[in-house]
């Protein structure tokens, strides 16, 4: 016969609202309560079984369960002081408890509107069940709550405890088996292998062992720091993973109080937040008693290094949850410290000193990490290096590492890290001539033998330079390929020829004057046209007036692609342009000789050449233009021909060429 009478069960509405139902928001938060009590219990085992899709979770363990009077006096009353009564290590294995609040039963209700508890011992069974809407009822009339005492299942009449949660209560406990094994991994530091024999805890979920495979921030280390002395074997980190050793872990010898443990650094920040079923990784959990304590404390360390950005990591700190004379500085939900409490205050200083520490070997031993990395990816950049003179390779090695090492985000990543490539090697030529030089300076005189390294660098940098020039005009050249309407052109070629007239001519290069586009002719010369037949003065323009380095004035004029114009007109119109900039240039004291005044025509198709006579189109077209040293270039060839001119100058440039190699070999890279 059932005794509905059997079990009490009393608590606040507040108590319950506040360490219950509203102080876990996730269900491995939750869990992880359920798994500290089967350790607590000497349990050897501990599974969850839990599909998303259902309704259910179990959690079972085969400790050693509880009997009618200890679910009464310590299971359903909140507040059990457990290390009070019980002391402060388990019986069978001497386990120190991680339990002490007596609250943490609570936490279920913030998961499921129905809890069923069985527990076996060697003498007893038994097993009740929670409503938490019969229990909120109760509660609110001021009445003693008395769970419903119910059979045990034929499945869970093993010794140990089982808690079945029931009727889950929505996103709290929307979580993926695999998310739980992940958070779960990180919240406890009991995942050794040792048999049940020898006291191992193992903590299964959908009969698959947790194991430090599921710790993920373990697998996003670049470099590892551990407290004390080594204690994570090599299996569980990553290959070629940089390990180091903080020897101090002292954190108060007279007081006895060290830490163990580790940080770690991932490669890029995102790393440790892009999995969404791990959670978060970028923070440090401190540990006390194998379980968190605290949760992100590098926030508390004032440390604004750009090293915090890439950390992670776990420091056990058992001096932080002391029995007898010592409070208790945790707070309700285990995830936070009372900050003003000594021990709080000593651990933040000792984890201070040791970042700053861990940090300063981070910078110096990344780059080299980076560098290796992107030589390895990049075997022209070996060359490049090995091409250092050997006082400048630590320097070009350092140089790429703090490059690979940048973090970069969005689409455009790769193609700005391997920009920044370029322009980190073609400023190290740059800089590296200048210290060459200083070098040389200091000794007080020169010698062939001193000279030559000089000149084989200024050959070096001088190339350097040209080729980033090179590169820029080819790309530069490559957009107008895309333009798709033939009209359109006139207007991009316009706007660019305005500051790029090496498309026309590879020598031309500096201007003495600014361009100007678009230039009323009649600014130059007042009446140089004559009156239409509305008696309004006829206008015409110079799309782009250029002078050049030695004196020389080009007058380019842009037609639009589709016109087809004779040979006459051009030459009435280009005839009118040059005599107006030469008397221009006369009156303004310049000393204008005709040849060095040229005209462009920059065409869509070439130009009609009626009235040849016996002459070749071209033979005509050429006298025609020579009184105002003219020529003409279509759009397309204007293209072409800039791309092939200053593609024959990479390949014929061997020092060129051979940087423009390295350049091309990181423009080829794919993103990893």
């Amino acid at each position: 016969m059932i005794n509905r009478g059997k079990f009490r069960m009393t608590v606040d509405m507040s108590v319950l609202e506040s360490l219950g139902i509203n102080l876990y928001s996730n269900a491995a938060a939750v869990l992880s309560e359920l798994v500290a009590n089967a350790w607590d219990a000497d349990a050897t085992e501990v599974s969850i079984n839990w599909k998303q899709s259902s309704e259910t979770i179990v959690i079972s363990d085969n400790g050693h369960g509880m009997t009618e009077d200890d679910l009464n006096d310590r299971f359903l009353k909140v507040g059990y002081k457990k290390r009070a009564t019980e002391g402060s290590a388990s019986p069978k294995w001497n386990r120190p408890y991680m339990g002490r609040k007596g609250i943490g039963k609570l936490s279920v209700f913030s998961i499921a509107n129905r809890v069923c508890v069985y527990s076996v011992t060697t003498e007893s069974q038994s097993g009740l069940e929670i409503e938490v809407e019969a229990l909120r009822q109760a509660i609110t009339n001021d009445i003693a709550y008395q769970p419903e005492e119910i059979e045990i299942p034929q499945e869970f009449q093993n010794t140990g405890t089982t808690i079945v949660l029931e009727n889950l209560r929505g996103k709290r406990a929307d979580l993926t088996a695999t998310a739980l094994r992940k958070r779960l991994a990180r919240r406890f530091d009991v995942l050794d292998q040792r048999s049940a024999d020898e006291g191992g805890f193992a903590i299964i979920v959908n009969d698959k062992r947790i194991t430090y495979a599921d710790r993920q921030e373990l697998k996003k280390l670049e470099f590892i720091w551990e407290f004390g002395v080594r204690t994570l074997d090599d299996s569980v980190l990553p290959a070629g993973i940089g390990r180091f050793v903080l020897e101090n872990n002292v954190v108060d010898a007279a007081k006895g109080w060290k830490v163990s443990g580790w940080i770690g650094t991932a490669k890029r920040p995102t790393d440790l937040t892009e999995d969404e079923d791990a959670g978060s990784l970028k923070n440090i959990i401190v540990l006390a008693r194998k379980r968190p304590i605290q949760e992100g404390i590098i926030e508390k360390l004032d440390f604004s290094r750009l090293f915090g950005n890439y950390v992670t990591g776990q420091i056990e700190a058992d001096f932080l949850d002391l029995d007898g004379e010592y409070e208790d500085i945790a707070t309700s939900d285990r995830q936070r410290l009372i900050e003003d409490d000594p021990r709080v205050s000593e651990l933040q200083r000792f984890l201070r000193e040791r970042f700053l520490e861990a940090s300063e070997q981070w910078a110096e031993a990344r780059p080299k990490k980076e560098a290796e990395d992107a030589i390895a990816k990049f075997p022209s950049l070996r060359t490049w290096v090995d091409s250092r003179p050997g006082w400048q390779k630590p320097s070009a090695e350092k140089m790429i590492g703090t490059i690979a090492g940048l973090e970069l985000e969005g689409g455009s990543a790769r193609k700005d890290r391997n920009d920044l490539f370029r322009a980190g090697i073609l400023a190290f030529e740059r800089v590296g001539l200048r210290q060459v030089i200083d070098d040389l300076e200091s000794l007080g005189s020169l010698t062939a033998v001193d000279l030559l390294p000089v000149l084989a660098s200024q050959e070096t940098y001088e190339a350097a330079l040209w080729v980033d020039i090179l590169r820029s005009r080819i790309e530069a050249i490559a957009k107008f390929k895309e333009i798709s309407s033939n009209d359109e052109k006139e207007k991009v070629l316009q706007a660019h020829l305005f500051r790029n007239l090496w498309m026309l001519d590879a020598s031309w290069e500096r201007a003495t004057q600014s361009p100007r586009m678009e230039e009323d002719l009649r600014e130059i010369e007042p009446g140089v046209f004559s009156l239409d037949d509305a008696g309004k003065a006829r206008t015409g323009r110079i799309d782009i007036r250029y002078a050049t380095t030695g004196g020389k004035h080009i007058i380019v004029e842009l037609k639009r692609y589709s016109v087809n114009i004779d040979i006459s007109k051009l030459m009435e119109q280009g005839t009118k342009y040059a005599v107006a900039l030469r008397d221009l240039l006369d009156k303004s004291g310049q000393l204008a000789y005709p040849e060095l005044i040229e005209v462009v025509f920059v065409l869509g198709s070439k130009p009609k050449a009626a009235g040849r006579g016996l002459m070749t189109e071209d033979q005509y077209i050429k006298t025609q233009l020579s009184p105002i040293n003219g020529r003409y270039v279509l759009y397309d060839e204007l293209i072409s021909n800039a791309k092939n001119q200053y593609s024959d100058y990479l390949d014929a440039s061997e020092k060129a060429k051979g940087l423009e190699d390295l350049l091309e070999s990181l423009d080829d890279d794919s993103e990893t």
